[in-house]
């Protein structure tokens, strides 16, 4: 395997972290106009292998990383930090980079995420099934993640349209499945309690209130965050009697 095809196989497993990162990279290279074969003839990673990164399905070696950060007039480590959900600006800013190119480029990435996303729940199996739980549980762990991101990307930079509609369609798609999840045998307390709630049309504060149990209580347990016996007791008896 040549430096241009350089793979770490063993991060071959899709997760959120990759298909960010991905996403962010192909954004980027569009924005600076460099194709997939330029990047191939230059040696640093060949054209299946950068399809494969910008859709999240391989993360290329450190060296390959660190050659298209150079590329892609990142700063180092920056592929690595989008992976960790941080926000990257250019180390030196196109002509063209503007605050509003930025967020736009954020829009995009985040926008790609879902729709990987959105395939994701098209191959899950009917909510009867055993294994439905586990894996909605993952994508929504996957949405949380990218809420969190998109939203700090609102309260630190510029709010743009692109923006707050790649927020729209990542809360969309968690509000939806939620729900979904909500209906299987084997669903948490925190689906169960997140579309008892929604069903109720009640914020957090006001079903804190019903059951309660802090405001912090609610949001642990519709994020899958450990509570303790008796906020569990608690908000289980609120979501029987909200069924």
């Amino acid at each position: 395997m040549t430096d241009a095809e350089s793979v770490d196989e063993s991060a071959a497993a899709l997760d959120p972290g990759m298909v960010r990162a991905g996403a962010a990279a192909a954004a980027r290279r569009r924005e600076l106009d460099i194709s997939q074969r330029s990047l191939a003839a230059g040696g640093i990673i060949n054209a299946g292998a950068l399809i494969a990164f910008e859709k999240g399905r391989s993360w290329p070696r450190q060296r390959t990383r660190a050659k298209l950060e150079e590329v892609l007039r990142w700063p180092p480590g920056a592929i690595d930090r989008l992976r960790r959900g941080e926000l990257v600006r250019p180390d030196e800013p196109t002509p063209t980079a503007s605050g509003d190119d930025e967020a736009s480029l954020i829009a995009q990435a985040v926008i790609t995420t879902v729709s990987t996303l959105r395939s994701t729940v098209a191959d899950l199996p009917s909510v009867a099934d055993a294994a439905f739980t586990p894996r909605v549980s993952a994508i929504l762990a996957n949405l949380r993640q990218l809420e969190a991101v998109t939203a700090r990307a609102t309260r630190i930079g510029k709010v743009t349209p692109p923006l707050i509609k790649a927020l729209g369609a990542v809360r969309s798609l968690y509000d939806d499945l939620m729900v979904r999840a909500a209906c299987a045998p084997t669903a948490t307390l925190g689906q169960r309690l997140y579309a008892a709630r929604r069903g109720a049309n009640l914020t957090v504060g006001e079903t804190a209130q019903a059951a309660g149990v802090s405001e912090a209580a609610i949001q642990q347990a519709e994020s899958e965050e450990p509570l303790s016996a008796q906020e569990a007791d608690a908000i289980e008896s609120l979501v029987r009697q909200l069924g």
